[in-house]
């Protein structure tokens, strides 16, 4: 089946640059971009939450446990040592 599709100058230019870079032709390229995204589990992964599109980040990093409820005073520290700088 031939299909036709019309891309806007920018993404034609890339398209063509990935072609030559990789020295396939742009129906290669567009059929394989295609089969990519066919064969991802149609499951509404585009309208998935923030928080499941995160998951696996989630407790990956550490930091102060306390920091959330002493933002206030961290941030009046900062403000203090600007102050105190400028001052000087």
């Amino acid at each position: 089946m031939t299909v036709t599709v019309k891309l806007d100058a920018a993404l034609e230019e890339q398209l063509r640059q990935r072609a030559a870079r990789t020295g396939r032709s742009a129906s290669e390229l567009i059929r394989a971009a295609l089969q990519t995204y066919l064969n991802q589990p149609d499951d509404g992964a585009h309208a998935r939450s923030a928080f499941a599109l995160g998951q696996d980040l989630f407790g990956r990093h550490h930091g102060a446990p306390s920091l959330a409820q002493e933002r206030k005073r961290a941030l009046a520290e900062v403000a203090s040592a600007r102050h105190a700088r400028r001052g000087a």
